[in-house]
């Protein structure tokens, strides 16, 4: 048995790295008044169709949706904004409090042709701040970003920045891109043909050099923004200077799903081949009402995990912790015993490991060793009769036997030891 194409085991030597990220997330996000949040893996397939757009090839391809038994329309994730709009809104979180920031871990679903950093199930990191329509609220997320990536040892990464107006401007662009494109069509990679009738600034992002050269002479979304979206826009860079974050315009991003609207931005890698965007996120301040929500401007970002993990996990010495101690035993009584020793070592904080294979001591203290434990306790019949315990410290083979009565003065003495 496999694991099913485009899903992978997280290993124990893995998990490491993944308990490493979160707890630099969690202590970073929290100084910010960041709050985690953790929302169903399942929701209505109607919240990602209301929100995410009909014409973006997550709806059209690549979500896994299917009709339970009480005929429910019901889906996988494939995002976590849309989730934790509608948690939003389905717990009143607006009652609360003007600003809402809150973040998320969590895995997602989309159908993909899996290949180096695209899985059909992944886990994104994300964070939201609802409520603000602050340009200061755009930079705090980037500056957070920023942050966490560089706490994580993330290198050579660049922040891309953009303006893409709202809906009513990129209308008025649509019409004039659209205009240009049409004699080029059959020039256009077939994504962008497609995407000429369903979703045409997506084009913009397309991958294709010959559809990037026509590109080159194509009218720019910059043209058509009115003076909000431009003072918008102009701040942002404003405060993203005065923090020191280095960027770019890149008047070509445009993200992948339609609640975006004024900035949207990406943070990208050359470590990564064609799938070279490790961040990407951006302001959605219709979303919460168009699901039904209060008027609540909000912005955001989500972070690939595994591409994430991919780049920086040559930047950690993270190895399975082995346990301090091990317990090996013999005979019924010493193993009646050797669970107030654990209840001991639990009170004391120092892991354990507790052999169950009942073998000969020899071939116990032959495991402790492999599994590079400091010391091993030994309880056996003679133990027990002289209510004595062993220790044995296995990096220099030295053992003395005790009295039970000492045992936990004894322990606090080799935890000194050992720390």
């Amino acid at each position: 048995m496999q694991p099913l194409r485009g899903t992978k085991d997280i290993l124990p030597r893995d998990i490491i790295l993944w308990q490493h990220l979160y707890n630099v997330a969690l202590r970073i996000l929290s100084l910010s008044n960041y709050q985690e949040i953790r929302t169903p893996i399942l929701e209505a397939t109607s919240l990602f169709e209301r929100s995410i757009g009909e014409g973006t090839d997550i709806i059209n391809k690549e979500m896994y949706s299917f009709t339970d038994q009480g005929k429910r329309h019901l889906t996988l994730r494939p995002e976590g904004t849309a989730c934790i709009a509608r948690s939003f809104i389905s717990n009143k979180l607006y009652q609360n409090s003007h600003i809402q920031r809150l973040w998320y871990l969590g895995p997602m679903f989309r159908y993909e042709r899996p290949q180096n950093g695209r899985q059909r199930q992944f886990h994104q990191l994300g964070i939201e701040c609802m409520g603000s329509k602050s340009p200061m609220a755009d930079a705090e997320v980037i500056r957070l970003a920023n942050n966490l990536l560089k706490e994580l040892k993330c290198k050579d990464y660049r922040v891309e920045i953009n303006s893409i107006g709202n809906i009513k401007e990129r209308k008025v662009y649509q019409k004039e891109l659209i205009k240009y494109l049409e004699p080029y069509e059959s020039d256009l990679d077939h994504d962008s043909q497609k995407r000429l009738i369903t979703n045409p600034l997506r084009i913009l992002d397309s991958k294709n050099t010959k559809t990037q050269e026509i590109l080159q002479k194509a009218p720019a979304l910059t043209q058509y923004l009115d003076n909000s979206s431009i003072e918008h826009f102009d701040l942002l860079c404003n405060f993203l200077n005065y923090l020191g974050i280095e960027y770019t315009i890149n008047n070509k991003l445009i993200r992948g799903l339609d609640y975006y609207n004024y900035t949207a931005f990406e943070i990208k890698t050359d470590s990564l081949g064609t799938q070279d965007t490790i961040c990407g996120g951006g302001r959605y301040d219709s979303l919460i009402q168009q699901l039904g929500g209060p008027d609540t401007p909000s912005v955001g970002w989500a972070i690939g995990i595994e591409r994430l993990l991919s780049i920086i996990q040559n930047e950690f010495n993270l190895n399975v912790k082995s346990p301090e101690v091990y317990l090996a035993t013999q005979g019924i009584e010493a193993q009646k015993q050797v669970w107030g020793i654990v209840n001991i070592l639990e009170k004391e904080n120092i892991s354990f490991e507790l052999d169950l294979d009942s073998n000969s001591f020899q071939k116990q203290l032959k495991k402790a060793n492999r599994l590079n434990a400091n010391i091993c306790l030994i309880l056996g019949d003679n133990e027990i009769k002289q209510n004595n315990i062993t220790i044995k410290q296995l990096n220099t083979g030295v053992q003395k036997v005790i009295n039970y009565s000492n045992l936990i003065e004894e322990i606090k003495i080799e935890k000194t030891v050992l720390a």
